[in-house]
């Protein structure tokens, strides 16, 4: 036999080696699959949660907004009888409407005081000004 030439024993022996390696390397993929599929049945929980939490979502009834806090009415009794003739009344009124309905005289600094208060309760959208001069109560 010459130097080039391998023996059997030689050739067994890089057999198995290389078969040596081969397993480790089978053993490392192995565990990298195992890695990789808890990975994927992680993801697949984690996305099936959110189909979960859409789900319920959708479901839900739309939520209602909360209704604004009624206005308040100034503490002041004339207040309390501008109301009580708009109660009464079954169309809109001037300020010297509801001078003569609350039988206030009708002058000039009575009717102005009384339209600064309808001016007042239309800011608080207690009272509409529906056209200039011209107040009613708001509609539902």
């Amino acid at each position: 036999m010459s130097g080039g030439e391998l023996t059997l024993g030689a050739v067994l022996a890089r057999l198995e080696e290389r078969e040596g390696e081969i397993a480790a390397q089978t053993e490392t993929t192995r565990e990298q699959i195992a890695q990789l599929t808890a990975r994927l049945d992680e993801l697949g929980r984690a996305a099936e949660e959110i189909r979960i939490t859409r789900k319920t979502l959708l479901e839900l009834p739309d939520p209602q907004p909360p209704a604004p806090p009624p206005p308040k009415l100034p503490d002041h009794p004339a207040y309390q009888q501008i109301m009580a003739v708009f109660s009464a009344a079954d169309a809109p009124l001037r300020a010297r409407q509801v001078c003569e309905a609350m039988d206030l005289e009708i002058a000039p600094n009575n009717i102005n005081n009384t339209r600064l208060k309808l001016k007042r309760l239309a800011e608080r959208r207690i009272l509409v000004e529906t056209e200039q001069g011209l107040f009613t109560q708001p509609r539902p």
